[in-house]
């Protein structure tokens, strides 16, 4: 109990530290793995095992939400392919470079060209955490990033297969069987009811026929993980589930960030060498903008999925180990590549705080195009002659939509950017469109076209409302009333600080419209007020 005592001491430090300085804690946590390994503290037993469960959670979460529509867009596919194969001609030669200049032996171009390839993927486990602080695992730019990892997640599996020199097993091909039967057998899982048991379900589902069973036929249990999140995603409740087993995937991908730091103490030119490699990030995420731009996103998407993707894969580590295990790449490779990785993790998270405003500001600067030269999933959204515009159509948004259609008669146009829900909500009869409230040019047109007089904002993430409405100041609010809704007491501070017209706490506003429902029903029962019921 004092090794446990000692690590969740150091960690807590560490991840409060990052906090005070508004950095996210993970780079509380990577410093905490290397200062414990510094101050010679035993690793923790069983924290590979953590590490391992907590990444094959993030990843089952990952194919709970994942649409593999986007998997085969052009501005996914295509722009996997083109990075890597620039980035893996462009890092062998700076790692070509490095070694003449005596950084590390001579490699041959083989290693050189693997190693130029690994650098060229980005971390799945940072992206999807930046994401889902933000909430944006949903919007266009986050899905394309959340498309091209797993693409590139894929490409390194094969890597890994293949410089372990151990070909998956020929019983692999089951799968074929094996999953078309798994997605029979859970088709009413939800049935199985919330707490514990879902949580229970989520796991084994992951673990079992996920991470055990593909290790078991040499394939990635990462990959299985994914798989079986895939299967149980066009089910009801696989949102809710998702939500279940945040907490718990969070606290164990503490594990991951630790680990690092037990990969080895480095010596002056690990960390030299560590740090130059840092150099290819900037290049790394120019590529991704150029790319994307040229296949039609707007500069703001293709800037905040550049930044997100700048930074390398913890797949570099995984794989650096098997060279090393294998004896085709030196350990000083390996404690190079953990500064590098660790360092990237820094970068990006620096790159990309919760707030995404200097990335939009940084994006206005850059060239525009017509609208019509604009790929369709990113064009600017008109909001016809909406009187108010609901943003985020979860369960408040869309109550508040209902409410204000049925109850007021407003002409109400609802935005959300998650593209599962509009499809659902617009069979259902709302008038609602695919788009991102944190962006500028949306509110640049829905302020434009003069009708809008009440704006809504319901999105679930606080920074999201508070970024909208920054954003809805900056051009002029054109005197509409703006109201929100607040999770925290905190949170309703904050709104109320910004000066919003309304602002609802959600508990006390479901608190109020309990009570009005349950009075409504009252009189509907007792329509003389003489506690006689209907019929009575």
């Amino acid at each position: 109990m004092e090794l446990v005592a000692i690590y969740l001491a150091v960690v807590f430090v560490g991840g409060l530290a990052a906090r005070l300085i508004r950095m996210p804690p993970l780079i509380g946590f990577l410093a905490a793995g290397f200062a414990l390994n510094a101050m010679g503290v035993d690793e923790l037993p069983g924290l590979d095992v953590m590490a391992n469960l907590g990444v094959t959670l993030m990843l089952f979460a990952i194919g709970l939400r994942l649409d593999l529509k986007i998997l085969v867009k052009r501005e996914v596919w295509l722009n996997t392919g083109l990075h890597m194969l620039i980035m893996t001609v462009i890092g062998a030669g700076f790692l070509a470079a490095l070694s003449a200049l005596g950084a590390f032996g001579p490699e041959s171009l083989r290693v050189l060209a693997t190693m130029g390839l690994v650098l060229s993927f980005s971390s799945t486990i940072v992206v999807i955490k930046i994401l889902q602080e933000r909430g944006d695992d949903q919007a266009l730019y986050g899905r394309i990033a959340i498309g091209i990892l797993v693409m590139q997640d894929v490409v390194a599996v094969v890597l890994m297969s293949i410089s372990s020199g151990e070909p998956p097993s020929i019983y692999s091909l089951g799968l074929i069987a094996v999953i078309p039967a798994l997605m029979w057998a859970t088709k009413y899982w939800y049935k199985i009811g919330h707490g514990e048991m879902e949580a229970l379900f989520g796991i084994a589902m992951a673990l079992i026929p996920g991470y055990l069973l593909f290790e078991e036929l040499g394939l990635s249990g990462s990959l299985g993980a994914l798989i079986m999140g895939l299967i149980l995603a066009p089910r009801p409740g696989a949102d809710q589930l998702s939500h279940t087993l945040f907490t718990l995937k969070e606290l164990l991908l503490v594990g991951f960030f630790l680990t690092i730091g037990f990969e080895g103490l480095p010596s002056w030119q690990n960390v030299i060498v560590g740090l130059a490699l840092l150099a290819l990030l900037p290049v790394q995420g120019f590529f991704y903008w150029l790319l994307l731009w040229l296949l039609g996103l707007r500069n703001r998407t293709a800037v905040l999925a550049a930044l997100l993707l700048a930074n390398y894969s913890e797949f570099a580590l995984i794989i650096g180990k098997s060279g090393t295990e294998n004896g085709w790449l030196s350990d000083d490779w390996m404690l190079s590549l953990v500064i590098a990785v660790a360092g990237s993790f820094v970068v990006s998270a620096l790159l990309n705080p919760t707030s995404v405003s200097f990335a939009s500001r940084f994006a206005k600067r850059l060239p525009t195009r017509p609208p019509d030269k604009i790929h369709p999933d990113d064009r600017p959204i008109d909001v016809g002659d909406a009187q108010a515009i609901v943003l985020g159509m979860g369960r408040v948004g869309s109550a508040a939509y209902t409410q204000l259609v049925d109850e007021y008669k407003l002409r109400v146009l609802g935005v959300e950017h998650d593209p599962n829900r509009v499809r659902a909500l617009r069979k259902r009869g709302f008038n609602i469109v695919e788009g991102d409230a944190t962006d500028y040019d949306f509110w640049a047109r829905a302020v434009g076209a003069g009708q809008t007089d009440l704006i809504v904002l319901a999105m679930p993430a606080q920074y999201a409302n508070v970024e909208a409405l920054r954003e809805l100041r900056r051009i002029g609010d054109g005197g509409a009333t703006v109201a929100s809704v607040a999770l925290y007491r905190e949170d309703v501070d904050e709104l109320e600080d910004l000066g919003l017209d309304v602002v609802i706490h959600l508990y006390e506003g479901a608190g109020e419209a309990l009570a009005d429902r349950a009075v409504e029903a009252r009189e509907a029962y007792e329509p003389n007020g003489e506690g006689q019921r209907d019929g009575a």
